[in-house]
């Protein structure tokens, strides 16, 4: 179904409202995202991030805008899915072989290992390396088109999405949402929430926005296939720009690391496979988003956007390991810190980007050295629907929130 574009504002014409747009970057990602939105939450005098009027997210920031505009706080989501009191994002449950796939592959393993057989016998030795590829290239299409199973993930997502006060549909939501994927059929992007694609389920959308090629297979909606919205561009600002938001607050977890000039060099090419294509990765998103938002300097003249990003010389979060909580945890308390520090450290710049949309920084928030976001001490893994074990739970949240309301108040 073709996709109806907003009007894009003039340029002059003045722009309202406030729009957040978060990139992708799994499971790491997720927890430098939740851990800047936590800071802007409690430092940021007016700023109501469940009452927004444009989110956007793409892949891993799929999830946390659709979260956001479903009434969720950064801090409940933190408990969700970096502290392991409620462990029902842990990637362990959710990342699982495709059982379904890997047996259909395996059906055809012995009519592709025979073509290779006849052919490698039919070109004998004077075939060598041309037979050497053919061969690999059979093998090649055996391979799932997807390694894990997204069933898991999305039953998650529904659950997560049907609790008292939350939605699964998009036109139920009081802001906009717009969770971009990408058509796999075609390479284009697709903004499920728009008009024309608000009838698919939150929890289908996000699931399509977050699909790695290789990893995912690709998911279908109504007849076409999508996978990771990241592919076209980094944050899809310009989705929440053209619904004329005045100020957009961006936040991208993945940069190139940079390695400081008294190391020597060689950090990154001496290091594994998959370290290399990480930084070619950050490196090519940072460059890419550079280019889209000098663009959008000239597009949409009138709109504000602030970005925030990790330190690009922060080695321990670099070469971090991606599924561990205690890597989340340090990946979400470290973002909430340094972007705290940050606000702090350059007040009067934010201070002024901020006015323009009725927001203030509360100085004695940032200057508060007290204040953390993650527990020191880990709350054990022993939660089960209802029950005592769940109301223990629920008032302990009750009385962290509590807590933290005071402390807030008393530093601001």
């Amino acid at each position: 179904m073709p996709l109806r574009s907003p009007r894009r504002p003039r340029v002059g014409e003045p722009c309202r409202g406030i729009g957040l747009a978060l990139a992708g970057g799994g499971f790491l990602g997720a927890a430098y995202e939740l851990g800047v939105l936590a800071a802007l939450a409690e430092s940021v005098d007016g700023l109501e991030l469940n009452r927004l009027d444009a989110y956007v997210g793409v892949s891993a920031g799929a999830f946390i805008a659709a979260g956001l505009a479903n009434g969720k706080t950064p801090h409940e989501m933190v408990r969700i899915f970096v502290e392991d009191a409620e462990m029902s994002l842990d990637p362990a449950t959710m990342l699982r072989p495709s059982a379904h796939l890997w047996l259909r592959a395996l059906r055809s393993a012995p009519r592709a290992a025979r073509q290779a057989i006849d052919a490698s016998l039919s070109e004998g030795l004077r075939g060598g390396a041309a037979v050497a590829w053919q061969t690999f290239e059979r093998i090649g299409r055996l391979l799932p088109s997807g390694f894990l199973d997204v069933r898991p993930a999305e039953r998650t997502l529904q659950a997560i999405f049907a609790e008292p006060g939350r939605t699964n549909d998009f036109r139920a939501l009081a802001g906009s949402l717009r969770i971009v994927a990408t058509d796999i059929d075609n390479g284009r992007s697709v903004e499920f929430g728009a008009p024309g694609l608000d009838h698919v389920p939150i929890s289908r959308a996000v699931l399509a926005s977050s699909a790695l090629p290789g990893l995912f297979p690709p998911v279908g909606i109504d007849g076409r296939f999508y996978v990771d919205g990241v592919l076209n561009k980094t944050l899809h600002a310009s989705v929440a720009l053209n619904q004329g938001v005045g100020l957009l607050l961006c936040v991208n977890p993945l940069v190139p690391f940079a390695s400081p000039a008294d190391r020597p060099a060689g950090a990154i090419a001496k290091a594994s496979l998959p370290v290399i294509l990480s930084q070619s990765i950050r490196t090519a998103i940072r460059s890419r988003m550079t280019v889209g938002l000098e663009k959008y300097a000239i597009t949409h003249p009138n709109a504000s956007i602030v970005v925030f990003e990790p330190r690009n010389d922060d080695a321990a979060t670099f070469f971090t390991r991606i599924f561990t909580v205690s890597s989340r945890r340090r990946i979400c308390e470290q973002a909430y810190q340094h972007t705290r520090a940050d606000l702090l450290a350059r007040y009067d710049d934010y201070s002024r980007r901020f006015a323009s949309a009725g927001l203030a920084l509360n100085r004695g928030v940032l200057r508060d050295r007290q204040l953390t976001l993650v527990r020191t001490t880990p709350v054990p893994v022993a939660r089960r629907a209802g029950g005592l074990e769940e109301g223990v739970l629920r008032l302990r949240h009750v009385l962290d929130d509590l807590d933290r309301a005071l402390r807030l108040a008393r530093a601001g």
